[in-house]
Order: structure tokens, then C-alpha cells, then sequence
């Protein structure tokens, strides 16, 4: 069976059914729901972007930016869904990136203790990503995704269509989530990405699609077996363990703080998994070929503060995901003073 006949099924996980719908466009959703049972959540950039699509239907807009996912936007939200009548039998529908897909996931799961909702990602970033899997999470402070449900969309639609008028900037954001599926389970993609540019990928749409259908599926593959993180899903935090240790610090975008991340965890890795130090060489190379930083000037103490805090952390430790070489990763239960010293080193390497 094809990589792309598999991706047209849904998939069952614990939690819920995930319809995929792959190479779509919004307007096909109407052919299922219909408008007086519907409520969309987006951005106000995608609301004033493509206005034409929301004019006829209930549409709530928050700001596209971090500092919203919290329990204050939550609960505007939850007044505003009682204001439009919103009830059990009403399907919520997050169009945006990962701070409206996490937010409406999170809102989906607890209104009126649960209601249906679906995504329809419009960027890099959440369609590989943010919008797959059933994690929804809003911040607490500098705490990132500290409250949360695991709860999986009705569908996820993609309509490719969105990334027309993504910024530079957000495309190399979606792409430091691919580096890492590439790194953690597929050397033939990362082969494929390093003989490849952003460019390639935004002028061949084929190309696209595969590589996004690719990564959901990697995704997949893991959460179906492990939706609540028990065990294999932890792989899927490689370099994201600093990454969430600096990434509210410095506000710094997603995707850029996961590039930082995977720098360091490689680096902790040599010591810890005897990685070869020319995978390190070869990811820097990569990621600053997709416009991705491999350097920051970080205080380590400050990003301390934060991971003592990470949800992972247990009596001193926290499981990091450490890379043994490309393509295949593993859990290390690691003390918190192993970690500081690789922050150190890297602060002092910068």
C-alpha cells in the first residue's frame, strides 16, 4: 500500500477518529457541515487575508501570536461561543497555524465538557506538525503547554492554498519540524532535504504535498501506538527540550528554537550516545540551508529556571531524546545537571 493511499484513510487512535484530507480546499467542508452548527476560530492575519471565505459563517478572531494561548484567551473564547448559542451539537473549526489549533483543541475539549472540532492548518509548521497528533496545550507564563488535553481533531483538512502567502520566515519554521522527523526516523529524507531548498518545495507542489503527507504519516505511526506519551511519542520531543527552555525566553518562533534545540541535543548526544560528531556538522549545515539559526546567545541559567519546570521532569531527571545517528533516536533519563552543563558549554560556545 502506497504512502498516499494510506494517508486518504483515517486513522484510529485511542482518543477519537482523524479524517484526512488531503489536497482539499476549504470550501469543501461545507459539503459536510453546515453553517448554523459551526463556529471557525482563526487569526486576524488569515481573517483579513482571506476574508471572502468567513464572511458567510460565525468566525471568531484572536491574535497570531503565543502569548494568546492562555487561560485568559480560553475563557474570552468560551463567552464568546455562549454569546453565538454554541451548544454540544456544535463543530468548532480552527483555521491557522499552531497557536489556533492548539486553542481550539484545548477549547474543544472542554466545552460544555467536549464538543467536535476539526483544523485546517494554514501553515508549514501545523500541517506536519502542530496539527497532528491530539495535543492541545495553552502556556502558563514562560511555562509552555503546562495545561493541556490529549484529544484528537474530527478532521484535519489541508488546502495548500494557505502557504501562498506564508513569510519566508515561516516556511523555514515548518521545516526545522521536518530536519527532525528526518533526523529521528528517515535518512532518506534527509538525503532528499539536503539536496533540496525551500524554494524546490514551494515550486513543485507535488513535491510539497509528498513531503507533508510523509512527515503526518512518521507522526502517526508513533502516536497511534503511544497517543499519551507513555513511551516511543517521547522521540518526538528531540530538541525540543531546550527548545521549550528558551523559546519563551527569547520569544523566539517555533521552529527557530527547535533548530537551537537539535544543536544542543546533538551535541549532548556525542557525549551521551557516542553520535558522530560529522552529524552534528551535517545538521548545521542543513538547517542553515533552510534559513534555520544553529547559534544564540542564551543565558543557560535563565533556560535552567524554565526546564526544572518542564512537565517531563521526574525526582531530578527528565528523559531527553538523544540521537545514537540519523534515523534513529532514544530515551535517555538524564540528571538536570547533565543538561546545564550542555547549555553551559553551548552559552559559552556563542
Amino acid at each position: 500500500m502506497s504512502l498516499y493511499y494510506y494517508m486518504q484513510q483515517s486513522v484510529k487512535f485511542p482518543s477519537g477518529t482523524v479524517k484526512y484530507i488531503f489536497q482539499s480546499n476549504f470550501e469543501e467542508l461545507w459539503k459536510t457541515y453546515d453553517k448554523q452548527h459551526t463556529v471557525i476560530i482563526t487569526n486576524d492575519h488569515i481573517a483579513r487575508q482571506y476574508a471572502h471565505l468567513f464572511k458567510a459563517h460565525k468566525t471568531l478572531v484572536i491574535p497570531p501570536v503565543e502569548s494568546s494561548k492562555d487561560m485568559r484567551t480560553i475563557e474570552t473564547l468560551a463567552k464568546e461561543l455562549m454569546q453565538l448559542e454554541a451548544t454540544r451539537k456544535t463543530t468548532l473549526i480552527g483555521v491557522g497555524g499552531g497557536v489556533v489549533t492548539d486553542i481550539v483543541g484545548f477549547l474543544g475539549a472542554i466545552y460544555m465538557r467536549g464538543v467536535s472540532f476539526g483544523f485546517v492548518p494554514t501553515t508549514l509548521l501545523g500541517m506536519v506538525d502542530a496539527a497532528v497528533g491530539g495535543k492541545n496545550g495553552v502556556n502558563m507564563g514562560l511555562n509552555k503547554n503546562i495545561l493541556g488535553t490529549i484529544k484528537q481533531p474530527e478532521f484535519i483538512l489541508y488546502d495548500t492554498r494557505f502557504l501562498q502567502t506564508l513569510p519566508n520566515n515561516e516556511w523555514s519554521n515548518g521545516f526545522a519540524e521536518i530536519i527532525k522527523y528526518a533526523l529521528i526516523f528517515d535518512p532518506a529524507l534527509f538525503e532528499e532535504l539536503s539536496s533540496n531548498t525551500i524554494s524546490h518545495y514551494k515550486q513543485n507542489k507535488a513535491a510539497l504535498i509528498a513531503l507533508i503527507e510523509k512527515c503526518v504519516a512518521w507522526k502517526n505511526s508513533v502516536v497511534t501506538g503511544d497517543e499519551h506519551e507513555r513511551s516511543r511519542r517521547k522521540l518526538l520531543n528531540f530538541g525540543h527540550t531546550a527548545a521549550h527552555a528558551i523559546e519563551n525566553v527569547y520569544e523566539l518562533p517555533h521552529g527557530k528554537a527547535v533548530a537551537i534545540g537539535m544543536v544542543i541535543a546533538c551535541m549532548l548526544s556525542e557525549h551521551v550516545a557516542g553520535l558522530n560528531p560529522e552529524v552534528s556538522r551535517r545538521l548545521k549545515t542543513l538547517l542553515q540551508q533552510y534559513h534555520l539559526p544553529v547559534r544564540l546567545n542564551i543565558d543557560a541559567q535563565k533556560a535552567m529556571d524554565i526546564l526544572r519546570m518542564d512537565k517531563k521532569r521526574m525526582d531530578g531527571m527528565i528523559d531527553f531524546i538523544v540521537l545514537e545517528r540519523i534515523g534513529q533516536a532514544a530515551i535517555h533519563s538524564l540528571p538536570f545537571t547533565i543538561i546545564e552543563k550542555a547549555l553551559t558549554v553551548y552559552e559559552g560556545n556563542n
